[in-house]
């Protein structure tokens, strides 16, 4: 009887474990992977095991787009309605991007078998992504090389900044630097154009392969125009192979190109209380969540909370819509040539006009353009987006005090940027300096790289660390008032100088 009972148990035990020990063991279905993918698959996980390893972490690799598209709207991250068929049951790998469009890519060549393009572009991306990148196609960054390549005054800023200097006769000669210099300075970021001007041969540890020849590459900036004549790269911030999203979300990615002294929104970041927060828990945070809940995924904003992310609260109501325009937020531009201005209402910025017939958003003395600005309703309905961010962890009265102090603030530093350009102005009235009254580059001689200064450094340093509240070294000491009143007393005094028959000082 003892010895029924007793087997009687060690069967009731034995079988749940059995069966829970078969669940633990039993592997996932794999998912369906193209024979084109698998084929470089093979051969790249050999010679390229870092690309390979890298995909494999990714989302791409471990879902398929028709059991994406079936997911509610808020919790995709696919905005096409459909996609081909060719795509539709297999994971997103290697030829499922680098396929894709290839009689539109320049870059595109015959590699074992298959036509390759070297490089996916966001047209590419559409695919599956088309509002994001419809999105981005009209924003700054995506504008970014043409707003600097077509617009004369920034253009020749940009000169002036990265050519090279010799001394003959005591002349200070400005001479061009290379291509692949330029790539190293504001292209880098901005991005530049790649070509394709033939074939070359290049050898490989499986030895000679012929490939497209591509100038001005590598290259990753925001606004590079690709072979297939799109604008931007999505890899910028949704680094490869991994493309994820959780990179994209911390502000090291935004930290590669938003840095002092010109856009310091990464350092008055880590100045900030919501920076400090960030560095002290975000390891305990949900990066990969969408939508992004605020308060249960994330304690205090990042770049992206602010500027694109899909934002709801803990009910799931949506706080912000997700955007890839990420100007489309901001009712004011900060960051502008010369003072702050209403947000452009099209990223391509090198079509604005001021009254004195120049392509910038104001004239010299402050004048806002009439035309290509958002408008004051445009301006209130963004600023409440942003506000209302801002009171899911704050009072209503926190929140609108932090933006009349901005305001104030935007106000109070664009009148010392005025200051700085009526120096400049009597410098060139008074034959001090040779500038835009003479034909000549306005940004080479001293009192001119000084008003520089003034409002690519400091006035911005200042706006930033008022607009990410928290930061007072940077509106104070690090770029800040302190060197507006320096810099402003020191236009004075070469002024002065000058005038007296002095020679630069």
């Amino acid at each position: 009887m003892k010895k029924g009972l007793i087997s009687v148990l060690i069967l009731s035990f034995s079988i749940p474990l059995l069966l829970f020990a078969q669940g633990r063991t039993q592997k996932p279905k794999p998912l369906p992977i193209s024979r084109e993918t698998q084929t470089c698959l093979e051969c790249h996980k050999q010679y390229t095991p870092g690309i390979v390893e890298d995909w494999q972490r990714s989302l791409h690799s471990k879902t398929i787009p028709s059991s994406a598209l079936k997911k509610a709207e808020k919790l995709r991250r696919i905005s096409a309605q459909k996609v081909p068929p060719s795509l539709a049951g297999v994971v997103i790998g290697c030829f499922e991007c680098h396929g894709l469009n290839p009689e539109k890519h320049k870059d595109n060549f015959e590699h074992e078998g298959f036509k390759i393009n070297v490089i996916v572009t966001p047209k590419d991306c559409a695919t599956c992504h088309p509002i994001e990148e419809k999105e981005y196609s009209r924003s700054k960054k995506a504008h970014a090389l043409g707003n600097l390549l077509k617009n004369p005054v920034y253009h020749t800023l940009v000169e002036t900044i990265i050519s090279k200097k010799t001394i003959d006769k005591s002349q200070v000669i400005q001479r061009d630097v290379s291509e692949l210099t330029r790539q190293e300075t504001c292209f880098g970021c901005h991005g530049t154009e790649i070509k394709v001007s033939g074939m070359e041969s290049i050898e490989t540890d499986i030895g000679t392969i012929e490939v497209p020849k591509l100038t001005n590459w590598p290259n990753q900036g925001v606004g590079r125009i690709n072979p297939d004549g799109s604008l931007g790269a999505c890899s910028s911030c949704h680094t490869r192979h991994q493309f994820s999203i959780e990179v994209a979300r911390k502000p090291y990615t935004c930290s590669q190109c938003h840095l002092e002294p010109d856009v310091p929104a990464w350092n008055v970041y880590k100045e900030s209380k919501h920076g400090n927060i960030f560095d002290s828990n975000h390891m305990k945070w949900n990066f990969n969540a969408v939508p992004w809940t605020i308060g249960k995924d994330f304690q205090t904003p990042t770049c992206a909370t602010c500027h694109n992310s899909l934002i709801v609260n803990s009910e799931g109501k949506t706080i912000a819509e997700r955007t890839h325009d990420f100007g489309s937020r901001l009712w004011v531009r900060l960051f502008g040539l010369i003072y702050s201005h209403p947000q452009p209402i099209h990223g391509d910025t090198s079509t604005l006009k001021n009254r004195d017939g120049f392509p910038l958003p104001t004239t010299f003395t402050g004048e806002i353009a009439k035309e290509g600005l958002i408008d004051e309703k445009e301006q209130k309905k963004r600023r409440s987006v942003m506000s209302n961010i801002c009171i899911q962890c704050h009072s209503t009265s926190w929140a609108n005090s932090h933006f009349v102090k901005l305001e104030n603030t935007i106000r109070e530093v664009d009148q010392m940027t005025l200051a700085s350009t009526l120096l400049l102005l009597e410098a060139w009235k008074s034959n001090l300096a040779e500038g835009l009254p003479h034909g000549k580059n306005p940004f080479d001689e001293t009192i001119e790289q000084r008003w520089i200064k003034q409002w690519l450094f400091y006035a911005n340093s200042i706006k930033y660390a008022s607009a990410m509240t928290g930061a007072p070294d940077y509106a104070t000491f690090k770029n800040g008032w302190w060197n507006l009143t320096e810099n402003l007393q020191q236009m004075k005094d070469w002024i002065e100088f000058k005038k007296r028959g002095g020679s630069h000082p």
